[in-house]
């Protein structure tokens, strides 16, 4: 990182003192707000490629456990369209529209906890050979799931401060 001349090491430990200072807390420290979420929802996601995809980046991001309290239930919604046309009329280029509805409830009772809309995009492009076309387009499929759900996951650690309180 570039440092101004005369920044040195100490305006990075007085900025981070001045963090600390006004409660800012790492949310995966320990004893952090998102130690709330890590272990403590099971996915329901779509049995699809991308639906994979997404929960395995949930898991990546808050752990797995079945038989957990809380209940986070993903819809997926992805729509193709093409947004290049060369001049021949052939599609050359497509972007990938996502859109994830979820919910997380209480596992035990059902009751709402939570719930909202991530939506991303993508695209890729569709001038090589058909093998690489298609390895693009899952690609790109596999990319949208993962923005999704990190979508997700952002907004749920910035309601984990309300879950703790629960």
């Amino acid at each position: 990182m570039w440092w101004p001349e005369g920044a040195t090491r100490r305006g990075a430990v007085l900025a981070l003192l001045a963090l600390g200072a006004c409660g800012f807390t790492p949310v995966y420290a320990p004893g952090g707000p998102g130690e709330v979420l890590r272990g403590q929802v099971a996915y329901a996601t779509p049995a699809t490629p991308a639906g994979y995809r997404l929960r395995a980046r949930l898991e990546d991001r808050l752990g797995r456990n079945e038989g957990a309290p809380l209940g986070l239930t993903v819809t997926l919604e992805i729509a193709d369209e093409a947004t290049a046309i060369g001049a021949d009329g052939a599609q050359t280029r497509f972007t990938l529209l996502g859109r994830a509805p979820w919910r997380l409830e209480s596992r035990p009772d059902g009751a709402v906890i939570a719930e909202g809309v991530a939506d991303a995009f993508t695209a890729y492009s569709a001038t090589g050979s058909t093998v690489a076309t298609e390895a693009a387009a899952r690609d790109a499929r596999d990319r949208l799931a993962v923005i999704l759900a990190d979508q997700i996951v952002t907004r749920l650690l910035a309601l984990s401060p309300d879950l703790a309180a629960r």
